[in-house]
């Protein structure tokens, strides 16, 4: 579960506002696991020009509910410059039945300036160590998925799907790799379209267990992907489904309710672009 927080918690993400105006996103979000309801997650959004802030939760349900009584909060703070967001505070907290962590964090231009966990992580011998350079240039998980286009290209370009996300959760930094697979056409409640469908790898670097049999697992991982939504006004990407494949089965995050307090306009993709840029991977 800890493995697929960040994706949970941070897939329900939104647009950047058009200056001078603030924009909100209502999302709910179906949690599955191996095809079984596993819970719900939801997130509250608010851009004021180049200023985000978002406050998300995730609670399981069920038999779920009944083994690990679990659920979580998480929110985080910054502003979008250039290609990547820049976070200025995260705090996340997880609740099990017989646990609880709280992490929160501070940063400055993508640098992490402090770091709290409560209670502190158990010493282990096979946790490959933190270095500073480590802490810098980084995007906490719920930042992490704030995808703003290449302002080299269009916001329909398949080329917005390849991208390494440097992700920092206050104990452990891992990158994100992102690659262009194919282009969907879906329809959910709130949205009819297009999607790019990205695959990801999870690439662990420190603060991780080495010696974990998960760790292994999702280094090894081929089967992620998250489906973009190109959004034109807002130059961003917006993720609409996580699949991340774990130990016990295939877990699935996609949107039930998205919903903008204002319309934001979808670019076509068109087919010759997409053919283009699979054949060139």
């Amino acid at each position: 579960m800890r493995l697929i927080a960040p994706a949970i918690l941070g897939m329900a993400l939104a647009g950047l506002a058009t200056p001078g105006k603030t924009q909100t996103l209502q999302v709910d979000y179906d949690v599955t696991l191996a095809g079984l309801t596993l819970g719900k997650a939801d997130l509250a959004s608010t851009f004021d020009g180049s200023k985000y802030k978002m406050q998300a939760g995730v609670k399981l349900s069920g038999l779920a509910k009944l083994l690990t009584g679990g659920k979580g909060a998480a929110t985080a703070t910054g502003m979008i410059t250039g290609s990547q967001p820049q976070p200025t505070s995260f705090a996340i907290t997880s609740r099990s039945s017989d646990d609880q962590r709280t992490v929160r964090m501070g940063l400055t231009a993508g640098n992490v300036e402090a770091v709290e966990i409560d209670p502190p992580l158990d010493e282990k011998p096979d946790r490959v160590p933190l270095k500073e350079a480590d802490k810098k240039g980084v995007v906490d998980p719920i930042s992490a998925l704030l995808m703003p286009a290449l302002a080299s290209v269009s916001v329909a370009d398949t080329s917005n799907c390849n991208r390494t996300i440097p992700v920092f959760d206050g104990a452990a930094r891992f990158d994100v790799v992102l690659s262009y697979s194919e282009t969907k056409k879906v329809d959910v409640p709130g949205y009819k379209g297009p999607v790019l469908v990205c695959t990801a790898r999870y690439i662990p670097i420190s603060g991780h267990r080495e010696g974990r049999p998960a760790t292994k697992f999702m280094r090894e991982n081929k089967d992620m992907s998250v489906w973009l939504v190109p959004l034109e006004r807002q130059r961003l990407l917006v993720p609409l489904r996580v699949s991340v494949r774990t130990m016990i089965g295939v877990s699935v995050v996609t949107a039930s309710r998205w919903a903008f307090d204002d319309a934001a306009k979808v670019v076509p993709i068109s087919v010759d672009s997409a053919v283009k840029a699979g054949a060139t991977r």
